[in-house]
């Protein structure tokens, strides 16, 4: 009996010890989850939001969050079609915002939107300011 117990000690033991050193991920019960729409800019009778999201990485292997943007009038919604960005944009008169390309996590170029059609062109070279 006791040649019975130490075979079964011997054949267990590694798979006892197995289990107790195996890694278990921890649940992300968020991962699913999109992020809340939220405020990036803003001027009388005119909000702009970031609402789409795209998961990406740089790289380098740094991972980030680029947002669509939303144009919104009273209850006038306009999206931004094609452009996603990290950053929030910069309202430049009534008509117009600057908003810059992020790929990858990085900044690529400028765009000019119309605040009233939500589209977007590549801002000029020589127009562009820091």
């Amino acid at each position: 009996m006791r040649c019975v117990l130490q075979r079964w000690l011997i054949l267990a033991a590694p798979i006892f010890f197995a289990c107790q050193t195996a890694e278990r991920a921890p649940v992300n019960r968020n991962a699913g989850a999109k992020p809340a729409d939220s405020l990036a800019a803003s001027a009388p009778g005119l909000e702009i939001w970031f609402t789409l999201t795209r998961p990406a990485r740089s790289a380098a292997g740094a991972s980030c969050v680029e947002r669509g943007l939303e144009i919104r009038r009273a209850e006038r919604r306009i999206p931004v079609p094609l452009l996603y960005t990290g950053e929030p944009p910069a309202i430049l008169n009534d008509s117009t915002m600057r908003a810059a390309l992020w790929i990858n996590c990085h900044r690529q170029k400028h765009y000019l939107v119309d605040l009233r059609t939500g589209r977007p062109v590549p801002e000029p070279e020589h127009r562009r300011r820091p």
